[in-house]
Order: structure tokens, then sequence, then C-alpha cells
């Protein structure tokens, strides 16, 4: 018996790793956004700095590690075989619910995730004690339901009070510095750096300290009786250095600022999250040390009143987490996803938005303006002036279009004040005992300061809102599901046994794996469709040479569509119509990505190929109606073929057939004219245009008689007619690329003078 539960004991370590690297996935967002956002300095050295902040916060979170022993249930009342119950179910909850959300790069609480495993799967414990035995407490014995309703609390109270603690701090400090905050920076870039250094500090000592093994009870009390005495003896002396050492070696506060608060961040998450990941995997350990302790102990009878005490956790266990977590932030691509999402959200300029409108986020921002507009006029215009001189960004835009791709998402004022405000509203809440998540203060205190910032201006308001929307509905989603999810595995490791374990495992490797190949795939499609942001300067030469990559990559893709459909419609291949489906769907995305993305490719074009631009928007606006007529023809063909309709007659299907084969050599040969430039061709392919358009007309009268004929039915003639006007639409957009992408070459090559 004991070598089974040394089994699971073993499974729950694997399971800890496993948890630390999505973890680290998941929260390095937490710490990293602020430096990575403003791009203080190269990400190399922000990486060290976050990684030294890991390694120190991981040897103060032994204090910690009681949270997942005994701040959700109480284990004298569980039998050490439910223990283990539990600790399994929540690390394998765990690790699927985080990779999931990693996978999709949307940020989400892992204390909260943790949190409400540990509940679910004590609730389904505690249920089935009740149910089976007579002698059974009630629920509220097994279960600390005030320490839940004290976490979720926590979570509605963070999501407000940090969102608009950090739009009115970066109100004032851009009222105080400007956009150009250079010049004020002279004169109260001391005062600021002393009120963020020493609130940061203050955060370091009561958020972070508190919990290292080597501080004693009468320092932790000494801190705890003279905060007030430490804060303003900081303040005084942080901003006298600062501004001694600025005017000596010409420091950089705001940098520094950024530096500290960055490794502060990163030392409270090591410190303080730690224990979501591997506080369950160390509470199953102890259990079992625990039992085997007591030689003639039965699984089933042994209560673990053991864990209702201190057990100090070693140091050697929390370095190799550390070190851990420090490899996963170097080499993790999800945590990259993570950050990406965040930072997109709070990025200065408007651009292609990841997320879509939602008809909340419409009615707010309307709502907003009114309300904005209306406020105004209350206001002297005198006031109105100065405030508008303080937010005009047309220097800074400058600034930020001459540094290209180099340029920062937002600048270091607000890098700052993301920092301090977190680590002031984190250390209070911790003081009062008040349960707080990082994440969600830290990512709402970065959506506060963006909307403060303009940031969220009429081109992109609606889009950022309903992404925050989509985030925070991931966070409540996240509660629920893991409460859910963990119950469930409880109850089927109960009456599953051993067997169930081995299964549930097995599925989580596969499930872990699966998400992995998502990401993967998910990861390269966004890196292609970056294909033409990553130049700084753009010439006509190069934006010439990329057009006609992106257009060949799309004309094959619709050419082996436009095959696939046919042959899966004249075959009812319902598989085969789904895949060609989603490769629309990929097409689609791809040039609607172009075209969302023209404002931003014409930036980068040198002044001297202005010009060419008119050329590539008018090439993208053609391929954009080639994409459209191939998706026409692919959701009727998928939509007759789903409905289980008539299949179609014989001479139809040679008929398309037919077609389709003349179509894919005229696009076969439009790649060869792009890619070797050969405009020679070019009456060849419109002769071939007018020879597939005369067959188009000449199969639409064979149609019409058939219908005449009744030979097919409503349903038939809708769809065969329908192929036919898209097929005959492909080919004119595609004639009418044709020449405008030679008129760009010969442009381009200078062999044409206007446009």
């Amino acid at each position: 018996m004991e070598t089974v539960y040394l089994i699971i004991v073993i499974v729950l370590v694997l399971l800890a790793v496993s948890d630390l690297i999505v973890g680290v996935s998941n929260d390095a967002v937490n710490f990293l956004n602020s430096a990575i956002g403003s791009k203080v300095a190269p990400l190399r050295v922000i990486m060290i700095i976050a990684a030294l902040g890991i390694i120190v916060g991981a040897t103060f979170s032994s204090g910690m590690m009681e949270v997942a022993r005994k701040s959700i249930f109480h284990p004298q009342h569980f039998y050490f075989s439910e223990i283990m119950i539990i600790f399994l179910a929540v690390m394998i909850t765990d690790v699927i619910l985080l990779d999931t959300f990693n996978t999709f790069g949307m940020p989400t609480s892992t204390t909260v995730s943790i949190v409400f495993e540990l509940l679910g799967a004590a609730v389904a414990v505690s249920v089935l004690k009740i149910y089976n035995d007579p002698n059974a407490l009630e629920i509220n014995e097994y279960i600390n339901s005030g320490k839940a309703l004290a976490i979720i609390s926590g979570i509605l109270l963070s999501i407000v009070i940090a969102f608009t603690v950090g739009a009115i701090v970066q109100y004032i400090a851009r009222l105080l510095f400007s956009f150009n905050y250079k010049r004020n920076l002279k004169y109260f870039g001391a005062i600021w750096g002393g009120i963020a250094i020493t609130a940061i500090t203050y955060f370091i000592l009561i958020k972070g300290a508190k919990g290292a093994s080597f501080m004693s009870d009468e320092t932790k009390e000494f801190i705890s009786l003279n905060s007030f005495a430490i804060i303003g003896i900081s303040f005084i002396g942080w901003t006298i250095v600062l501004q001694l050492i600025s005017m000596i070696t010409k420091l950089n506060i705001l940098k520094f600022i950024v530096f500290v608060g960055t490794f502060a961040l990163a030392m409270a998450f090591a410190g303080n999250d730690l224990v979501n990941f591997i506080g369950v995997p160390l509470a199953g350990y102890e259990s079992y040390i625990s039992f085997i302790a007591n030689p003639g102990a039965e699984p089933d009878t042994f209560l673990m009143s053991d864990l209702t005490g201190k057990v100090k956790t070693p140091t050697f266990f929390l370095l190799i987490a550390g070190l851990i977590m420090v490899v996963t932030l170097w080499t993790s691509k999800k945590a990259k996803s993570v950050t990406k999402t965040e930072i997109n959200l709070a990025r200065q300029d408007a651009g292609s938005e990841r997320f879509g409108s939602s008809m909340f986020a419409r009615y707010l921002v309307r709502g907003v303006s009114n309300f904005s507009e209306t406020f105004k006029n209350f206001l002297p215009r005198a006031v109105q002036s100065k405030i508008e001189k303080q937010f005009n960004q047309v220097e800074y835009q400058k600034q930020q279009n001459a540094l290209g791709d180099e340029a920062p998402y937002f600048d270091m004022i607000r890098a700052s004040v993301n920092l301090v405000v977190a680590s002031i509203l984190i250390s209070f809440a911790t003081s009062i005992k008040l349960p707080l998540s990082t994440t969600y203060v830290t990512f709402m205190v970065a959506m506060g300061t963006s909307l403060s910032d303009r940031a969220w201006g009429r081109e992109s308001a609606v889009y950022r809102i309903t992404g925050v929307v989509a985030v925070i509905g991931g966070w409540f989603f996240t509660a629920f599901s893991a409460f859910t999810l963990a119950f469930l595995i409880a109850i089927v490791i109960k009456f599953g046994g051993f067997v169930s374990i081995i299964i549930l495992v097995g599925l989580a490797v596969f499930f872990v794996y699966r998400t992995h190949l998502i990401h993967k795939k998910r990861t390269d499609d966004s890196e292609a469709e970056d294909v033409l942001e990553r130049e700084e300067v753009m010439t006509g030469k190069k934006i010439f040479a990329k057009c006609s990559d992106t257009v060949v990559e799309a004309l094959t893709k619709i050419s082996e569509v436009l095959n696939s459909t046919i042959n899966g419609l004249i075959q009812e291949d319902l598989k085969q119509l789904r895949k060609s489906v989603r490769e629309v769907e990929k097409i689609n995305k791809k040039t609607k990505s172009l075209k969302d993305n023209l404002s931003d490719t014409i930036s980068h074009l040198e002044e001297s190929s202005v010009d060419t631009g008119h050329f590539y928007v008018q090439s993208l606006d053609y391929l954009r109606e080639m994409a459209h007529s191939i998706s026409f023809i692919n959701k009727p063909s998928f939509d007759h073929v789903d409905n289980n309709h008539k299949a179609l007659l014989q001479i139809q299907s040679e008929e398309l057939m037919d077609l389709t084969l003349m179509i894919r050599e005229f696009v076969r040969q439009l790649i060869q004219v792009i890619n070797e430039n050969d405009f020679m061709l070019v009456n060849d392919l419109i002769e071939k245009q007018q020879k597939i358009l005369k067959f188009i007309d000449i199969s639409r009268k064979k149609q019409v008689k058939r219908i005449k004929a009744n030979e097919v039915g409503t349903r038939n003639s809708l769809l065969f007619l329908g192929l036919l006007s898209e097929s005959k639409s492909l080919m004119l957009q595609s004639v009418n690329f044709l020449k405008s992408y030679r008129d760009f070459a010969d442009f381009v090559n200078g062999n044409s003078k206007e446009v």
C-alpha cells in the first residue's frame, strides 16, 4: 500500500515541475509587462533582473506553503487516502487549466485557480464522506468557507480598485510630466523616484521578506510597528540620493525605477505565488512522510492532523523550484504569448487589434465620450488648454516614428506608474490581510494607466475594452472551471482508484502535448502574418518583393482549396470539405491582416518610395476579392453536403472538374509570371481567361436548360449557378490583379513615371 502512495507522491512531484513551467508562462507577464513594454533595456537585461528576483523570492516563500495545507479546508478531518485524492485532483486540474490559458495567450490567476481547485476537490471528497458515513460532520466543518469568500471578495475589489487607482495616478503623473517629460524630470524626477522607490522598498519588505526563513519574529514585528517611520526615512533618503546621483552621473531615474520595480514584482511573484505551483505537491509529500512515520497506520483511518501545524519547507526544494522558474522564463514561448496580449492591450498606438468589437464596449465608449464632452464644458478654456498641452503627443509620435520597430509600446512614465501602483496596492492589501491576485492587480493597473494615457482612442477603444472584458471573463471562468473540473476528477479518482489515476495523468500529458502543438501552430501563423511589419524602412523594391511572396503563397492556397472543395462536393466528402473550410479561414485571415496593417506598412516606406504604396494597396484589394470568391465557392459547397442535399449530376460534376482544371492551370501560369517577372505571358493569360469565361457562360446556359427540363432541383441550381458566378469573379479579379501587378513592377523598375 505504501508503494502505491509513494508512486502518487512521485506523480505529484512530476506534476509540480509541469505546473511550474505552465505557471511561470502565465505569470511572467506580471513582472515583465512594464519593462518589456517600455523597452527600458535589451530583453536579456530585463530577463536577468527578473531571474534574480525569482531566485531571491523563492527562498522567501516557506511561510506561504501553509495555504495549500490548511487555508481552504481543515485537514484534521480528512484521512490520508482522502487528502491524497484532493491533492492529485488539484494538480491534474491545474496543469490542464493553466496550459489551456497559456496556449491561447490569455493571462489568468494562478492564485484563483489553485484556491478553487482545492475547494472543488475538497468539497467533492467531503460530499462523498457525508453521503457514505452517517457519523460524518457538517460540510462547513470540512471546508474553510470564510477563506473562499475572502478570495472572491478580493477578486472583485482588486479589479475595480486597481483599474481606478492606476487611471488616477497615471493622469496625475501625465499632468505633471507630460509626454515630453525629460525637461520636467530634471525638477521633479528625484521626488518621483523617492516616492516610487519607497513604495517598492516597502513592498519588498512586507510582501516579500515577511516569508523569509532568516527573518526573526522580532524583525517582522519591528517592521510592522514602524511602518510609517520606514516610509518617511526611505522617501527622504531616496529622494536625496537620487538627486545627487542624477546630478553627478546623469542617472536615468525612470530606468532605475523600472529595474527595481521589475526585480520587486518578480521577487514577490516567486515568494508568494510559488505556493500555487509546489504547495500542493509539498503538502502531499509531508502527508506521506507523516503517514509512513506511523507504522501500521491505515490510509482510510489515519487522520491528517499533522498538516495543521507549521512545517518549514527545506530551502533546497525552494531553490530547485526557483531554478525551474528561471529556465522557463528564458525558454517559454507561451510566456511571450501571454505577455504580448497584455502589452498589446496597453500599447500607446492603434493598430491591428487582436480582439473584435462587442456591444458592451460600443455602448461604454459612446457613453464615456458623451460624458467627457459634457464635463469639458464645465472647465474653463484655459484649464482645458493646459490639460491638452500636457497630453499632446505630436512630438512623442515623431520620436516613435523615428525609432521605427525599436519604439516602445509606451513610455517609462507609464511603466514606472504601473510598477509603483501595483506595488502599493499589493502591499496595502497584504498589510490588512486582504487576499489579492498579483495577476489581477498588475493587469488592471496597466489597463487603467493606458486609459488615462489616451491609448484607448476612438481608433481602438472598443477593441481594447472588448479585450479587457474577455480577460476578466477568463478570470471568472478560471474559478468556475477550476472548481468543477477538480470536483469531477476527485470523484473519478475516488471511485476509479489507481487505474483512474494512471488514465487521468495520461490524459493530462496528452492534453498538454496537444495544446503545445496548437500553440506552436498559432505562433507560426502569427509570425507569418508579420511578414510586412518587421522592416524599419521599406523601399519600393522591398515592398514589391514581399508582396510577390505573399501573393504567390495566397494564390497557391486558393488553387489548392478550389480543387479540394470541388472534389469534396462531387464525392460528398464532408471531412475534406471541413478541412478546406479551415484553409479558407486562414486565407481570409491572412489577406485581412494584410489589409488591416496597410497604414503601418505604408508608414514604413521611405519618402522616395511612397508612390509604390498605391500599387501595393491596389494589389491587396484584388487579392482580397479573390479570397472572397473562394470563400463563396467553398462555404455553399460545404453547406450543401453538410445538409445532405442531393448530389450533383454526373454532367455537372464533369463540367465543374473541367472548369477547376482550367482555373488551376491559369493560376499556375499566373504564379510563374510573378515568380519570373516575365510579363510577355500576360496576353496569353488574358486569352486563357476569355476561354474560361466562355466555358462558364456555356455551362450556365446548359444549367438553365436542365432547370427548364426539371432535371435539377432548386438547391442544385442555386449551388451550381453560384459556383459558376464566383468562378467568373475569381477569373476577373485575377486578371485585374495581374495588370495591377505588372504596373507595380514597371513602376518599381523605373519603366513608369506616373502613378
